[in-house]
């Protein structure tokens, strides 16, 4: 890419990969280097910060990688199967635009283009790398042949989208024990997730953040403070802690071990508040159901009755908009959903009473929903808010599932996972039956909230989200039958930390 010349056809292929440890080598050989030699990188320069500890070259002394992806399939590009077509269409294009000396802003507007090597003076070599690769398919038009994990475009020279994700040499990073920091915010695509799990996974040391900001963590995402409000912490602190976990693996005095070996620091938003585990999920969240029950309410009740349903005709111009998570992953500088009241007047909703008491939710919330649609497929968007006294309504996190994925798999999951496995492959596919009802279980972005007494607690339903996802199906309509009674009883489990009592009307 840039002025090197060969060819890129997908992200993180074997031939970039490979080249790290020759680097590496390289740079631990010059006469300006002291033969200590660091990871770092952010977004796609930090999942290739992270493929370097694949080869154990010892002059590799530690890694920071900041908003990395470690499962680009479920954390970015088809979270819960669902197609982001604005992410792999506007990264992708992107991306090759860059390939032909070509660049432009999120806005669209033109910036300088690659500059040509030093002995390059009249630009002839970059010329000669630019048409190598001018007839190379686009990284969307790979994507755009991926419906499945386990697809392999031929594009890509057969390789699917686990060969590029990190976790798939999860055992060789586990047995060099390079010691990693990561960063993720809970409001930047899957990120998040991607932290947990490697967290949760990998053996090797670690020190893991998980914020409230902007993709980066550059901009402050918290929906609980104001629009302007700064990073917490700023960016030059974070630089700072980078800088330190840095110097405990090369300063003269020799390397300095993590004790504990391994340490997430998270950050809790409505209480703008930071907290430390060794473990997820932490011990203190308990699981707590809230039910979906008649005249749209949320209840801590199981409903007793022996039918109960809604309907819900799909609106197909539901969106979270263009400030959203998946949006600041490509290029985005800020994430605001606004109040979200007048778009949930197009989606199917159930709202608890008002709190008594503060709540607090940290990890993992898990759908269970009972629902017949009149298609052989769907999407299915759930999202949970938080609604103040004055009827605003905040976003705090989604889950998505595509109906055709909706298969529990028996097989061990490839990394930890906290909740019901899905395994996203071609042969687990499983079409929905026009009018049949069928459990759909599925995770819900991981997330850390104190939500106020006073305040109620609102799980929505929408079958599209126009502005970042594929609509499915592609044309018609589609309507869902949601069932809520003692049989089939729709509800989300909340990890919660503290106890809550409903106010009765």
């Amino acid at each position: 890419t840039g002025a090197s010349s060969g060819i890129w056809p997908y992200h993180r292929s074997r031939a970039e990969t490979l080249d790290f440890d020759e680097i590496i080598t390289w740079i631990a050989r010059q006469p300006w280097s002291n033969g200590k030699v660091l990871g770092y990188g952010v977004s796609y320069s930090a999942n290739t910060a992270d493929w370097m500890a694949e080869h154990g070259n010892p002059v590799l002394k530690a890694i920071v990688s900041r908003f990395p992806d470690y499962d680009p399939y479920a954390d970015l590009y088809f979270p819960g199967g669902v197609p982001n077509r604005w992410m792999a269409e506007t990264w992708g294009l992107a991306v090759k635009q860059m390939d032909l000396g070509q660049r432009h802003d999120a806005s669209g507007k033109a910036l300088p283009g690659i500059r040509a090597v030093d002995s390059d003076a009249d630009g002839r070599l970059l010329n000669q790398a630019i048409q190598e690769r001018r007839n190379v398919p686009s990284v969307y038009e790979g994507l755009k042949q991926i419906r499945f994990r386990d697809d392999r475009p031929a594009r890509w020279s057969g390789a699917s989208m686990d060969d590029w994700s990190i976790f798939s040499v999860r055992q060789r990073i586990d047995h060099f024990n390079t010691p990693v920091q990561t960063w993720g915010s809970w409001f930047d695509s899957g990120v998040a997730n991607g932290v947990l799990h490697r967290f949760m996974t990998q053996s090797y040391p670690q020190r893991a953040f998980i914020g409230a900001w902007t993709h980066g963590g550059f901009r402050n995402a918290s929906p609980y403070v104001p629009r302007n409000a700064p990073a917490d912490p700023v960016f030059a602190i974070q630089m700072n802690d980078d800088l330190c976990f840095i110097d405990r693996f090369t300063n003269p005095r020799g390397a300095r071990p993590l004790k504990p070996r391994k340490l997430l620091t998270y950050y809790t938003v409505g209480e703008e508040r930071w907290k430390t585990t060794t473990v997820w999920p932490i011990p203190q969240a308990k699981p707590e159901s809230w039910y979906f029950d008649a005249r749209n309410s949320l209840t801590p009740q199981k409903p007793d009755g022996s039918w109960g349903a809604d309907e819900y005709t799909v609106d197909f111009t539901a969106t979270t908009g263009r400030t959203n998570r998946w949006h600041t992953n490509g290029g985005v500088e800020e994430v605001r959903y606004g109040d979200r009241k007048a778009e949930d007047r197009k989606l199917l909703t159930y709202t608890s009473e008002p709190l008594l008491h503060d709540i607090e939710i940290t990890g993992v919330p898990i759908a269970d929903i009972y629902v017949a649609s009149d298609r052989t497929d769907g999407a299915f968007f759930l999202y949970l808010e938080d609604v103040d006294p004055t009827g605003a309504v905040r976003y705090i996190t989604e889950g998505e599932l595509r109906g055709i994925d909706r298969k529990l798999s028996p097989a061990q999951p490839i990394y930890h996972v906290f909740g019901p496995y899905h395994s996203f492959r071609r042969e687990d596919q499983l079409s929905l039956n026009p009018g049949q009802v069928t459990e759909l279980k599925f995770s819900m972005m991981p997330i850390s909230v104190r939500i106020r007494a006073g305040h109620s607690i609102r799980i929505a339903l929408a079958g599209a989200d126009v502005d970042t996802f594929a609509r499915i199906p592609e044309t018609g309509e589609a309507a869902y039958t949601v069932r809520r009674d003692r049989s089939r009883p729709s509800h989300v489990v909340l990890p919660v930390v503290s106890t809550l009592t409903a106010a009765k009307q």
